[in-house]
């Protein structure tokens, strides 16, 4: 019978997928098992680890790839025992069809192995490199709070990060951690122009701070066709300092724990929530503003 845990310990796998998603997949399950030998309780897998990032470019072809939630899907089921005989966390991306839809998507498995529920990507990208809004709609449903047997996680998926909103909103649901999934690298149409490596990190680490919750996020690195994916996944603490840090091209996995009781007592001290003024925010409301 898995317990409720009082600590959260936490682990990002950055990793570098390949064009084989069977061998993706097996080595995605070994890292997995390696983390939860080492201690870890919530594991973070990079965003689509399954395959290359195919959002590169528009084909047809790469909507075969989705597949439907369920005990034919050929990997979500793998995980959930995983996560059953480790008793972790594993918040696992993948390719989601759902009817005539299709979803770039996070089941959040629970240390039973249960799917706690599915998050869709909420903030779909359209760029040079990242043609997504080709393949995935957006998530109908605001990101949610999953209620886990090892803390209370607050996920959205890459493109999600940029948008302070996402964090607030699921720490204002309780989150005691944020977990990121993510696919970021070099940008084709500005080589050596724009690097935005260093803008993801400090994004991400002021939502730790104004939040003040833990943050994970687990990227994938090497390079893919065109692009250099940053690698450079980390886990921040609630003050902001980067507990754990990768390099540029190494798979890694990275460990952190984190006191939830002592988080709890530093969050309401720094009084963040206790002084919002949402009654002043109605601007956010509207897009033209």
């Amino acid at each position: 019978m898995v317990t409720k845990s009082e600590a959260m310990a936490v682990a990002a796998i950055q990793m570098s997928p390949q064009e084989d998603r069977l061998q993706n997949v097996e080595a995605a399950k070994r890292l997995v098992r390696e983390a939860a030998a080492a201690g870890a309780q919530i594991i973070l897998l990079p965003e689509l680890f399954e395959s290359l990032y195919f959002p590169q470019t528009e084909e047809e072809g790469f909507f075969d790839w989705a597949q439907e939630v369920g005990p034919d899907h050929s990997f979500l089921p793998a995980f959930q025992e995983i996560a059953r005989e480790n008793q972790v966390v594993l918040p696992v991306s993948f390719f989601e069809r759902a009817g005539p839809s299709y979803y770039n998507s996070l089941a959040v498995i629970d240390a039973t192995g249960d799917i706690l529920g599915v998050y869709r990507k909420t903030h779909i990208p359209d760029g040079p490199g990242y043609e997504e809004k080709y393949y995935f709609s957006p998530g109908a449903d605001a990101p949610r709070v999953y209620e886990t047997h090892h803390g209370r996680l607050g996920c959205g998926i890459c493109w999600d990060q940029w948008f302070p909103e996402v964090a607030r909103v699921l720490c204002l649901q309780g989150a005691e951690l944020l977990l990121y999934p993510t696919a970021i690298g070099s940008e084709p149409e500005a080589a050596g122009e724009l690097d935005t490596r260093f803008m993801w990190r400090r994004a991400m680490i002021g939502h730790a701070v104004c939040n003040a919750v833990p943050l994970v996020a687990a990227n994938r690195c090497g390079t893919e066709g065109s692009q250099r994916f940053y690698g450079h996944s980390f886990v921040a603490d609630p003050q902001g300092e980067l507990v754990q840090a990768a390099a540029e091209e190494t798979e890694v996995i990275l460990h952190a724990r984190f006191d939830r009781d002592a988080h709890r007592r530093f969050r309401a001290g720094m009084g963040f929530f206790r002084d919002r003024r949402p009654e002043l925010y109605k601007d956010i409301l509207h897009r033209e503003c």
